[in-house]
């Protein structure tokens, strides 16, 4: 099983969404993205390429995780956990201000 390593901005990201959906997030997706990072996600292309999109809904919203995978340090960065109409923008500055 991986381990994971959160960007500083996540924790605002966390703090926006609802207490039950927080738990879910940790208690269910978080485990199976630990468990199997690379077949559980999509891979992104273009200039989001290496970076993996966990899908789920909640609430019949649909929701995303994007993660980077290290397979020698069997780690996961979690870049972003954010609603699918924000996503892609919120991802691109994060992955601008890493670099």
């Amino acid at each position: 099983m991986f381990n994971e390593k959160y960007h500083p901005q996540v924790k605002k990201d966390i703090k926006k969404l609802d207490k039950s959906l927080i738990q879910e997030i940790l208690n269910k997706h978080l485990q199976i993205i630990l468990k199997n990072p690379s077949t559980v996600s999509d891979q992104l292309i273009g200039d989001l390429t290496g970076i993996y999109s966990y899908h789920f809904k909640f609430n019949r919203i649909q929701y995303r995780i994007a993660y980077i995978i290290n397979e020698v340090e069997q780690q996961i960065y979690i870049l972003s956990i954010s609603k699918r109409e924000s996503f892609y923008q919120i991802l691109k500055r994060r992955i601008k201000s890493r670099i």
